[in-house]
């Protein structure tokens, strides 16, 4: 059996799915209880990280876990026991970790919430569990934020407008952790995760457009202008995190990995091929 945290979320619920359409017995946890599909060979369990002793029904039985710590997590005022959390997941007989890092874990270490990212990488690391360790780049569907201004007004507002990053598409992810969650040959491996191409706002704007089939206009924001818009509902010094990578990324960041491609046998999935898979969120 599989245990997936976060069930529920771009990478987390696309995992449950591929794991039992392979027919491996899953258990989905997520905080809310709601929300999971209901799919052959998937059990459903209520548990929060932050509150690890509650995780102990759900990890009984299960060889491997899925952990995937929410922004709540690392940035809000919650706070993760993360030691506690893995020695309740060994306890309960589970052998092997695949944990959800970043790039910027390992490109930017000292930075919040990265650091923290970083600090889970050690612990398990330095824990009796087999690990696999993933570090995706930016998401395609953080573009989701624009939904309602393409909805409405057929535009897109974002800073650094020529800016390109290889960002992924979450469901590669999930097929990535699919893989190495059923194939313990993964252990002690760091995988980087991108896309294919290093993709702008602007040409992500584009790819919206030709998804609608009909133009999508860009208006490039000051770092100042986003960053007013994005206090509004996230910690100040994630937003800064945020802006700096996208504004500045280091050589490292701005990278192509191989490693989808050579983990799943398939190129990864193009910012236009999410486009027209998500095209009704724009509509």
């Amino acid at each position: 059996m599989i245990v997936v945290t976060g069930a529920t979320g771009n990478v987390g619920a696309p995992l449950v799915r591929v794991l039992a359409a392979a027919g491996e017995r899953v258990t989905a946890v997520s905080r809310r209880g709601a929300g999971v599909e209901a799919l052959e060979n998937v059990e459903h369990r209520t548990g929060d990280l932050a509150a690890p002793e509650s995780l102990g029904p759900a990890f009984e039985g299960a060889e491997a876990l899925f952990l995937l710590l929410s922004g709540e997590l690392l940035a809000g005022p919650a706070s993760l026991d993360r030691r506690a959390l893995l020695d309740i997941a060994r306890e309960a007989g589970i052998k092997r970790v695949v944990l959800l890092s970043s790039q910027a874990a390992g490109t930017r270490p000292a930075v919040p919430p990265y650091s923290l990212l970083r600090a889970a990488e050690d612990d398990l690391r330095a824990s009796e569990l087999a690990w696999t360790i993933l570090r995706p780049g930016g998401f395609h569907s953080n573009t989701f934020g624009w939904a309602a201004g393409v909805r409405e007004q057929k535009a897109v507002a974002a800073p650094f407008g020529d800016v390109a990053l290889p960002f992924i598409d979450p469901s590669d992810i999930a097929e990535v952790a699919a893989t190495v969650l059923r194939d313990a040959g993964h252990s002690g491996q760091i995988y980087e995760l991108t896309g294919p191409e290093p993709v702008s706002p602007r040409e992500q704007a584009r790819a919206i457009g030709d998804a609608l089939g009909t133009p999508v206009r860009f208006a490039e924001q000051s770092r100042d202008e986003a960053r007013a818009l994005l206090v509004r509902f996230m910690p100040e010094a994630v937003v800064d995190a945020t802006l700096d990578l996208l504004g500045a990324p280091s050589a490292a960041e701005r990278l192509v990995s191989p490693a989808v491609e050579r983990l799943l046998g398939r190129p990864a999935r193009t910012y236009g091929e999410w486009a027209a898979r998500n095209v009704a969120a724009f509509r």
